[in-house]
């Protein structure tokens, strides 16, 4: 009896030590690239586009251990493929780093961009997002078309591209790649915008109060993309 009872507690501690491992594998196993923020920015937003069904376009935000999703709408001519040279109306695919962000309250803008710009970053900071902001791009008398705020993108790895400072309608403003907001929300999950990825007020709030410098943003799709 006494050797039966010592190999039935020699199996229990087996099983029992196999749980503990099988339930710390689980639990690395559910902390996935999209469910934590990790060591880094890298990934922090992933925006999945949908060329059949621009509705079912979305995005996802990693922000304090949780993922955020949310709607997105893209460029009216399409999705371009990656590492191709962005044109008015086409989304890229691919990796893209952020550069600068721009709201009303908020300036964040890479050193490299704001000597391009000619201007110091004082004055960036207190006129770019407003000049923008006042651009009537349709000519309907509509402002505001970047809505709360404007997160610039640039490719990764570098390849040659438009973006620059220029004047648009007497307005001095930073041409690029973005993610930004919206003055008409029935626009977001649509093929529409000028090329630029747009979100709507609640989430363009919670990217203004998270996205830094240097955070990388995936942009991929499972459709057809035009080199």
């Amino acid at each position: 009896m006494r050797i039966a009872t010592l190999l039935w507690l020699v199996r229990l501690q087996r099983s029992l030590l196999l749980a503990v491992v099988l339930m710390t594998i689980g639990g690395c196993g559910a902390s996935g690239p999209l469910s934590g923020r990790g060591n880094a920015a890298s990934d922090r937003i992933r925006i999945q586009l949908d060329g059949a069904q621009p509705s079912a376009s979305t995005g996802e935000l990693n922000h304090k251990g949780e993922t955020i999703r949310f709607k997105v709408g893209y460029g009216r001519n399409g999705i371009a493929c990656a590492g191709s040279t962005f044109e008015e109306g086409w989304t890229p695919l691919g990796s893209f780093r952020v550069n600068a962000v721009l709201s009303n309250d908020r300036f964040l803008m890479d050193p490299s961009v704001v000597k391009q710009s000619g201007k110091t970053e004082a004055y960036l900071r207190e006129n770019l997002f407003r000049n923008m902001s006042s651009i009537d791009f349709k000519g309907d008398g509509e402002t505001g078309e970047y809505g709360l705020g404007y997160i610039s993108l640039e490719p990764v790895p570098a390849t040659p591209q438009p973006f620059r400072f220029n004047t648009y309608d007497g307005k001095f403003r930073w041409y690029s790649f973005a993610i930004h907001g919206t003055n008409d929300p029935s626009r977001v999950g649509q093929s529409i915008t000028g090329g630029c990825i747009n979100v709507d007020r609640n989430v363009m709030t919670e990217l203004l109060e998270t996205v830094q410098l240097g955070d990388e943003v995936v942009i991929s799709s499972e459709s057809p993309c035009t080199p």
